[in-house]
Parts: C-alpha cells; structure tokens; sequence
C-alpha cells in the first residue's frame, strides 16, 4: 500500500471511530484484497471440511460485523484481526453444521476447530488450544492479537511488525512469549 493510499486509509479508520456507519464499507472497499487474502487462509486451512468458498466466507463475515453498533477500529490491524476472528467463528460454525447433519441432530457434536489449525489433533487437544488461546486473550490481549494475526491471518512478522509500528524483532520477541504462554497452559491442563 503506498503512502498516499495508507494516509487515506488512516482517514477512514478515523471516521470510522468517530462513529460514521458509511466508513466500515470503505474500510471494507479499501482492504478487499487483504479481506480476501485473510478469507482464502481460512478456507484453505478447512481442507475441504466446508462448502463456503473465499468469497462467500468473506462477506459473511463482513455481514456479521458490518452493522453492529459499538465496534471501533483505531487501526487496520484491529480491523483485520477481528475481521480474522469473525471469519475463524464462521468457519468453525459452518463446520459443526455439517458435522451435525452428517451425524445426525441427536448426536453428540464434538467441536471442529480444527479446521483452523495447521495440524490436526483429536478433539480433546482442540478444545484445550481453544481454552489457551482464550486464556491468553485475558491474560495478554496483544499478544493474542499476533497469535490471529500471524497464525490464523497468515501475516509475516515484517507485515505485523508494519502495522504495529514496532520492529520485527519485537514482533519475533512477542511470538515467542506468546508461545510459551501458550504451551505452559496446555502443558497444565
């Protein structure tokens, strides 16, 4: 994104915290190719598990969020990450719903978040990460940011490290916290 294109860009996020309705659907406009380059992350990392494809999980999550009062946006990577976890919710959604149809309604749903992961593992190890990841977001908010931006989002540290204004070691530094914070509450449970 070029100078010029990131100085208008940073006027609409302002309007957008100012509370103007119209600036999400220029939020959404300006950072399409981003949005869907977040949504084909997603849909790839499914591995065929939903039907949606890029562009539908796309708008349905900007559907999901589009209207709803009281969401603010200071910069584009709190848009993008939020726009990350409204696309991992609408996956994992769309995975249960499959799995409960094939399974039938009065069976026992077992959670997919899976779909998420890069590896899979049994049901179990996928709740606990689930658990982990919603630990850290209590304990460490920012650090649970770079886990979606950087894991579920597909962002290098170099783009992480540009949108936050830090450098890139930083962001390696806080990756690396954020891990081990992240393999000492699954090793507790």
């Amino acid at each position: 994104m070029g100078q010029e294109s990131s100085a208008s860009v940073q006027v609409v996020f302002q309007r957008a915290e100012r509370g103007d309705a119209s600036a999400r659907e220029e939020l959404f406009a300006l950072l399409y190719d981003e949005l869907h380059r977040l949504a084909h992350t997603h849909v790839a990392r499914a591995r065929g598990a939903m039907t949606w494809n890029t562009t539908t999980l796309l708008h349905e999550a900007y559907l999901g969020f589009a209207h709803r009062e009281g969401l603010q946006f200071p910069d584009e990577s709190r848009f993008l990450g939020y726009a990350a976890r409204a696309m991992r919710g609408l996956v994992i959604d769309a995975i249960r719903s499959r799995y409960t149809e094939k399974r039938g309604i009065d069976q026992t749903f077992v959670p997919v978040a899976e779909a998420m992961l890069a590896s899979v593992g049994s049901p179990e190890e996928v709740e606990q990460l689930n658990d982990a990841l919603a630990d850290l977001a209590r304990l460490e908010p920012a650090l649970a940011e770079l886990v979606d931006l950087a894991f579920f989002c597909g962002f290098t540290f170099a783009e992480v490290a540009a949108m936050r204004g830090v450098t890139e070691r930083t962001v390696q530094r806080d990756w690396a916290k954020a891990r081990l914070l992240l393999h000492g509450a699954l090793d507790r449970t």
